[in-house]
């Protein structure tokens, strides 16, 4: 039986990039500086990504007015959120399942890099 892993490579590349900006740079930042470091290290390793593009939502059709710009989207088909918590919770992950249906993508990563002793990933599949 073989299993198919959504977008599996593609993960992996993030997960590296992700690993690598918590081993440079640790625990206790806040979110905006591992944004920022994590766009760097994914350019540096030539993954294609969108950062905090502003995406129109809609109610039963109609374009609202407001607006939501998810962390990253990575490889046009994987939202990346990312948090800087001691822990996450199912606020957390609501998000990131809202993000998904709002764009239609269907996986997301929800990143937390205020976890000791690494950062944690959680795969969300819609």
């Amino acid at each position: 039986m073989t299993t198919n892993i959504l977008f599996k490579d593609e993960c992996y590349l993030i997960q590296g990039a992700i690993f690598d900006v918590y081993r440079e740079m640790g625990c206790g930042f806040l979110e905006a500086v591992y944004q920022e470091c994590l766009e760097k290290e994914l350019l540096a390793r030539g993954i294609p990504f969108v950062a905090q593009q502003s995406l129109t939502l809609t109610y039963k059709g109609e374009p609202l007015r407001q607006l939501f710009k998810p962390d990253l989207i990575c490889f046009n088909s994987i939202i990346v959120e990312l948090k800087a918590l001691s822990a996450l919770n199912t606020q957390h992950t609501s998000q990131i399942l809202n993000y998904l249906k709002a764009t239609e993508l269907r996986l997301g990563l929800l990143v937390n890099f205020g976890s000791h002793p690494k950062a944690t990933i959680q795969r969300i599949i819609l």
